[in-house]
């Protein structure tokens, strides 16, 4: 053994310094050349980082100082959290593409793989991918908030949360839908900036159109200056008048502008005070429906 590393050593193929002095050329090349391009590039990487960082939290403040009511802070923290995810895997990517070939890496393989293996996921997440896209653009253009109800998917319901994979929504009997984001084709808010509701009343044909429309309209006004319910209106409610007629009885139309989800307790304090006022003045609501049978003789 001792004479075989003598025989290497020794050997004219082996030279012990030009090897070292080889080392430590390289070395004094890549401290000279290559270092101070490494640390250019991590600086760099770190600035953008941080930058990045630092206007998504600005992004974010700003939005929850115009929006107090906080309806839309955890869809804004999610959308600020994907965007710097994305960013900081960006910058990441490109400055390990620049810093690999300073450390004398071939990059023509690791990038083939990459692409092979990322197509196979590809193929493999489609459904995944479409939900995270497709949810990326719902925060992003605000279709519904925390809270709105809304008929997505087939399902109506209450937004309880939301996330870039999916939407969760209550229906009026409690039961809980999760619908993935790549099933959302059609989004129908019921609540978004007002609510309209048509309230029809229907009375006896002979009662007198103007006395109708007059007892309506004061039930109006008195609704909408209460106190109680002034608040939940988003402007006045109007009474085009009488919508249809026929089988002894006439009905009257009114339209009813809200805020969202107020339309259905003001809509009841109305029939309550309707009924009210219309048993006050004696009008005659619509006779129940009368079917005539005409006996036409039977044929001889």
């Amino acid at each position: 053994m001792y004479c075989l590393f003598l025989t290497l050593f020794t050997s004219e193929e082996f030279n012990l310094p030009a090897l070292v002095r080889g080392w430590h050329e390289d070395t004094l090349s890549f401290v000279r050349n290559a270092l101070p391009k490494l640390g250019f590039i991590v600086l760099a990487a770190a600035v953008l980082i941080w930058l990045l960082r630092v206007l998504t939290s600005r992004i974010i403040s700003l939005q929850e100082k115009k929006l107090p009511s906080g309806l839309r802070t955890q869809q804004f923290k999610t959308l600020a959290s994907v965007i710097t995810s994305v960013g900081v895997f960006i910058i990441v990517f490109v400055a390990a593409l620049e810093a690999l070939p300073l450390l004398g890496l071939n990059l023509g393989p690791l990038l083939a793989s990459a692409g092979v293996a990322g197509l196979a996921i590809g193929f493999g997440a489609q459904t995944l991918v479409h939900d995270f896209i497709n949810g990326f653009f719902i925060l992003m253009e605000n279709q519904y908030d925390l809270g709105d109800t809304v008929k997505i998917a087939g399902v109506k319901g209450t937004v309880e949360a939301m996330t870039l994979r999916q939407t969760v929504l209550r229906d009026e009997d409690g039961t809980v839908h999760t619908v993935p984001n790549s099933a959302i084709q059609i989004v129908s808010n019921m609540t978004r900036d007002w609510s309209q509701l048509p309230l029809r009343v229907v009375v006896g044909y002979n009662e007198p159109s103007d006395k109708i429309i007059g007892l309506l309209q004061q039930v109006a006004e008195d609704v909408r200056h209460d106190p109680a319910y002034s608040a939940d209106f988003a402007g006045d409610i109007q009474i085009p008048g009488i919508d249809r007629v026929g089988n002894g009885e006439a009905e009257y139309l009114m339209l009813i502008k809200t805020r969202p989800t107020k339309q259905y307790p003001v809509s009841r304090e109305l029939r309550r005070r309707i009924k009210e006022l219309f048993d006050k003045n004696k009008i005659q609501t619509a006779a129940p429906g009368k079917v005539y049978v005409v006996d036409q003789g039977t044929a001889s």
